[in-house]
């Protein structure tokens, strides 16, 4: 395998002489010269006219989680990578077989964070935000990425916003973070979202139930896949999660969790559904949802979308993890939910998305003064917070106009000058065309502010 110098070295060298081994033939309008690159597979961009949806959905969610006392963390979109391999767990799919792993220059393991939750609980240790006591709440709106198959909903850069909670080891916490992930998607009109719910133990009652499904497993091993052979001995509860379809209809007649649960976990777990009753939530019991990855322990769940046939995300607890990176026994819970996954669900529904305003008012000019003062104005209702533009591009008054409503602008100030020399102008509304005079001397924003429809539209 060539090293990280010798492969960038050969790019480099391509790229001089103008040859790439991949590459499509893109022309940019109005010329000749061609595209070196697209987006690598498995990755979208967000551009002006989407953008503003995506921040209007994640803005849904913020608020939700801050209602609920959470605050924002901001982990590297890279980590040591036995972070991964000891807080995911080595036999899961996302180690095995989606990471995006690499050697930096100093020879270090790094990773592109494939999850949210270790980061979150290294974070949370390393900055010692436990040290103003439990519950420690935290939110995030992050990229991640793992190399699989891109398909809809299903990407190698995937957009996930998740909440972690530490210090909140009864079930009530359980049973609240699943109705705040449901209020937000009712926030959002997503009414089609359900709940299912399993526990899946503990380490004390998961090693009966391994070695039950060792058992069962071992009876049908000459047709289990490769990977969940070799799963067999080191965690057979990774075949249930398994994505091939043969895997998938043995592991349908294995023992369940749930009949394996010690005493403390059945309790555990009657008490959850019990303060899901309290509030209302339906919930359907699936005891085969085990989760992907191997932190989980008790409560697990999953948002299943009846529109879209997938889950659009989930969670559960995992009281073990904080001890295995590194910090004290700590009971925790969260969730991860797939934004671009609730994306496709808000345009499967046709959700009528609130349309960004850009500019309030255009300043179209007329000579080189004109054009001055243009500048001078919009960088003053810019200060006042009111979105404004001006030309940029050299155009005539014509196309000015034009542009101006081609980015919807409500109101247009035209100078030349005529307007230079009497120290006014007509601010005009561009849907009934009403006109009032305005001064574009010291009391400009008053008298902007001060015109008829204009006060009312403003927010700051």
């Amino acid at each position: 395998m060539e090293s990280t110098e010798t492969l960038v070295c050969g790019l480099v060298a391509e790229a001089r002489a103008g040859i790439w081994k991949k590459g499509p033939i893109r022309k940019h309008e109005g010329s000749k010269r061609k595209m070196i690159t697209k987006a690598p597979k498995g990755t979208q961009d967000l551009v002006p006219g989407k953008s503003e949806n995506w921040q209007a959905m994640e803005r849904v969610f913020q608020t939700e989680a801050e209602l609920h006392g959470f605050g924002e963390v901001r982990t590297p979109v890279f980590e040591h990578t036995e972070l991964f391999l000891r807080g995911v767990g080595d036999t899961t799919d996302v180690v095995e077989k989606q990471m995006y792993t690499f050697a930096d220059k100093g020879g270090r393991s790094i990773t592109l964070r494939p999850e949210g939750t270790a980061g979150a609980v290294r974070a949370m240790l390393e900055n010692g935000l436990f040290n103003a006591g439990y519950p420690v709440k935290l939110y995030y709106s992050i990229p991640c990425y793992r190399y699989e198959k891109p398909q809809a909903g299903r990407l190698r850069e995937f957009r996930t916003f998740g909440v972690e909670e530490f210090g909140a080891g009864e079930p009530v916490a359980d049973a609240q973070l699943i109705a705040m992930a449901l209020s937000a998607f009712a926030r959002l009109g997503l009414d089609d979202v359900g709940v299912q719910l399993n526990s899946i133990g503990c380490p004390t009652c998961r090693k009966a139930y391994h070695q039950a499904l060792k058992d069962y497993f071992t009876a049908h091993v000459d047709d289990l896949c490769d990977t969940c052979r070799s799963r067999l001995d080191r965690n057979p509860m990774r075949i249930l999660d398994c994505k091939s379809p043969v895997c998938q209809q043995i592991a349908q007649g294995a023992p369940k969790i749930t009949d394996y649960l010690c005493e403390d976990c059945r309790a555990h777990f009657e008490q959850v559904q019990h303060f899901l009753t309290v509030l209302g939530i339906e919930y359907t019991l699936d005891p085969g949802l085990v989760r992907g990855l191997d932190y989980y322990t008790r409560t697990v769940f999953e948002f299943p979308s009846k529109r879209l046939g997938f889950a659009l995300g989930g969670g559960g607890r995992y009281d073990g993890l904080v001890e295995e990176i590194g910090g004290q026994p700590t009971p925790a819970l969260g969730f991860g939910l797939g934004l671009d996954r609730i994306m496709l669900a808000l345009e499967e529904k046709g959700t009528a998305f609130p349309k960004a305003e850009r500019c309030q008012v255009y300043i179209a000019s007329m000579g080189d003064a004109a054009l001055e003062k243009a500048l001078l104005l919009v960088e003053e209702l810019h200060r006042c917070g009111v979105a404004a533009d001006m030309d940029l591009c050299g155009r005539g008054l014509k196309a000015q106009m034009k542009y101006a409503d081609r980015v919807g602008a409500k109101y247009t100030l035209v100078i030349g000058d005529n307007e230079l020399t009497a120290g006014r102008a007509d601010l005009k509304d561009m849907q009934t065309g009403e006109k009032k005079s305005v001064s574009l001397g010291e009391h400009f924003i008053d008298d902007y502010l001060g015109a008829q429809g204009v006060l009312e539209d403003m927010s700051f």
